[in-house]
């Protein structure tokens, strides 16, 4: 940053929210020449609340100062000192999971949106709007005290963000909403395949193609379940299967060595699973399956 005209400098600086969507005040109170040294590797909102200045995007000066610049961006500013901007700091992982939540995978590459933000429609006069009660719900103290809320509200920023500023993928996901369902299926699939083997939720989530965020709001949003719950109900299917087959005479074994093949090492909890789901214990379903008709 650098100071023009040696004008004192008589800046301010508020944090108002840190998180996936971060939200700051700045003014500098002098005329300053800012230019990041890098490019940039997430997204930087400038929304203006005072004064006035000029972005230059990959040596573009850009025809407003409200803005979005991301990943890739080669970035220089330029602020008067009346300027104050409330500020808008998304993580591009963030994005991403946006994205994969529509796409129903991630992204190739980070999204380029278009850097200026044209306010004359109501699309995005709301979406401001948005941040504006952002700001005053993460100065509440309300917002402390309701960390699901709170993330409810950086999504709703984002996903607004995704719908009202034109970017590369806009046609691709315009008016669609989650499209994570091929993708559960497919870790659907990778569980039926594998529920042997020692796997994870990471597992799972390559198996899809999409982060482990992703796969778990798809299992929750199409199947009310997690991605754990639902191995532990599949190797419970298998489990009964087996004891099935013992009590029927067509397999060998006991409960622990049925257990212990579909990855149910403790014994107890594995009962207590077995028990809620389908009303019996494992032994009662031998003895059961062994009674007269």
């Amino acid at each position: 940053m650098s100071v023009l005209d040696d004008q004192p400098l008589d800046g301010r600086f508020r944090c108002v929210h840190e998180g996936p969507v971060a939200l700051y005040e700045l003014g500098y109170g002098a005329e300053v020449d800012v230019m990041p040294h890098a490019p940039l590797d997430f997204y930087n909102v400038h929304i203006p609340l005072a004064g006035d200045g000029t972005l230059t995007v990959n040596r573009k000066e850009l025809s407003s100062p409200l803005s979005i610049v991301g990943p890739g961006h080669e970035v220089s500013m330029r602020w008067n000192r009346d300027s104050v901007n409330r500020i808008l700091i998304i993580r591009r992982q963030t994005v991403d999971e946006a994205l994969a939540i529509r796409l129903g995978e991630l992204p190739p590459s980070s999204l380029a949106f278009d850097p200026v933000i044209d306010d004359r429609g109501a699309p995005v006069q709301a979406w401001l709007g948005l941040v504006r009660q952002f700001a005053e719900f993460a100065d509440s103290g309300l917002a402390a005290r309701s960390p699901l809320v709170l993330g409810h509200f950086e999504q709703l920023l984002v996903n607004g963000l995704l719908d009202v500023q034109p970017h590369a993928l806009s046609e691709k996901v315009a008016g669609r909403g989650s499209a994570v369902l091929p993708r559960t299926i497919r870790a659907k699939d990778f569980c039926a395949d594998h529920a042997r083997e020692p796997i994870s939720a990471a597992d799972m989530a390559r198996a899809a193609g999409v982060s482990v965020r992703s796969l778990r709001e798809g299992f929750q949003r199409h199947l009310a379940t997690t991605p754990l719950a639902y191995l532990r109900s599949v190797r419970l299917n298998l489990v009964r299967r087996d004891l099935l087959a013992v009590a029927e005479g067509r397999a060998a074994g006991n409960v622990t060595d049925v257990a212990l093949r579909w990855g149910f090492t403790h014994l107890g909890r594995f009962t207590g699973y077995y028990r809620a789901t389908y009303g019996e214990t494992p032994a009662q379903t031998l003895r059961n399956t062994n009674c007269p008709g």
